[in-house]
């Protein structure tokens, strides 16, 4: 918890909805002072205040607590080898039912015009093979699941690759 961050946060929402320290500082029964110590740092608001003052400013109390900054929440961990696995395992259906089996053509057919692929050429090419095990990663990091980024770059042969996970790992608080 930083409580410069916290300052700087809630003055800036304060100055957003146009409200002065003596205004906030009345509506939540308190001096003015008091606001300015919260906003340069010097202090932190009462936990009795703290739903008022997030009510008033429109946010959350966690925001506020924050800095404003993004709690990072994971859903769940993902793994590039499962991934990676799960993509092996989808292409080899097609040999253990046969290609021309319905349920297979009609997997085939349903990601390719949902993603405007050829999937089966995906499955023939390493590194488009890779692009949809990248794919699926990003997918998860913006449903908010969390990926080891070394273990990204363990399972991941293609430089390109490897950089794509990083960024968007690095986009969604990942380091």
């Amino acid at each position: 918890m930083d409580i410069n961050k916290i300052g700087e946060y809630i003055q800036t929402l304060r100055k957003k909805k146009g409200i002065t320290q003596a205004q906030l500082g009345d509506r939540l029964n308190i001096s003015y002072q008091a606001v300015s110590k919260w906003e340069r740092g010097e202090a932190l608001p009462d936990t009795l205040l703290l739903l008022d003052l997030a009510i008033i400013l429109e946010t959350t109390v966690d925001n506020i607590l924050n800095g404003g900054e993004r709690l990072m929440n994971f859903n769940k961990k993902i793994s590039t080898k499962d991934i990676k696995l799960g993509i092996d395992n989808l292409s080899n259906i097609g040999n253990l039912i046969g290609k021309d089996n319905t349920i297979y053509s009609g997997m085939v057919e349903g990601i390719n015009s949902r993603m405007n692929i050829d999937l089966e050429d995906c499955f023939s090419d390493p590194y488009k093979k890779e692009a949809l095990v990248v794919e699926i990663i990003v997918q998860n990091l913006i449903n908010g699941d969390y990926v080891d980024i070394s273990d990204a770059q363990s399972y991941l042969q293609y430089d390109h690759w490897k950089n794509m996970v990083s960024k968007y790992a690095n986009k969604y608080g990942i380091k």
